[in-house]
């Protein structure tokens, strides 16, 4: 009997003040390590990185984005599955399962399941957050260098008393995502 190819799909960035919201789908190869996986808010910095190196070698992987003025413009859960669905359209490898963290999925996918902090539960989605995690952390770090009056290189677009207070002293960016709280209440002063 043929082995159903399982993909885990997870996304990091929804609780963000600023940057996209990022999105992986994972398919593992032979080799890789479960030992590693688990949360990638459980794991630290340079652990993470080490690891999301590991999974790219051992999985056929993809990464989706949302913008800014995509979350903007449809609301922070249809961007979070439009950058699923831009990940699940980008493997390589089509999945006869796909196994996503949460509790919705993108519109018109066959053969899923949703599973809730399945990122805690799944290896598969585990490695999906992990390199999620990575990807959008080191677009921040990115980021910062450019802006560098928000603490982007710490705390990641997170709403942080660094991000808020460069919020209230050197206001908003092309990046800040102009619908949440804390920035809508600095542009509406």
């Amino acid at each position: 009997m043929k082995k159903l190819i399982t993909a885990g799909v997870d996304e990091v960035g929804r609780g963000c003040l600023a940057g996209p919201v990022v999105s992986a789908a994972v398919i593992f190869k032979k080799g890789i390590d479960l030992s590693l996986l688990k949360d990638s808010k459980k794991i630290t910095f340079d652990k993470r990185e080490k690891i999301s190196d590991h999974i790219k070698n051992y999985s056929y992987y993809s990464i989706g984005i949302a913008s800014v003025n995509e979350i903007l413009n449809l609301n922070i859960l249809q961007a979070s599955l439009l950058s699923m669905k831009r990940a699940i359209d980008r493997l390589k490898v089509k999945p006869g399962l796909t196994l996503i963290d949460g509790n919705f999925a993108p519109k018109g996918l066959k053969n899923y399941k949703t599973i809730v902090n399945g990122d805690e539960k799944i290896k598969v989605i585990s490695a999906a957050s992990i390199i999620a995690k990575v990807y959008r952390d080191r677009f921040m770090i990115g980021l910062a260098k450019k802006f560098s009056n928000y603490a982007w290189e710490r705390n990641f677009g997170y709403g942080t008393k660094a991000h808020l207070e460069g919020l209230k002293k050197f206001g908003i960016t092309s990046h800040h995502r102009k619908g949440f709280k804390p920035v809508h209440k600095i542009l509406s002063r």
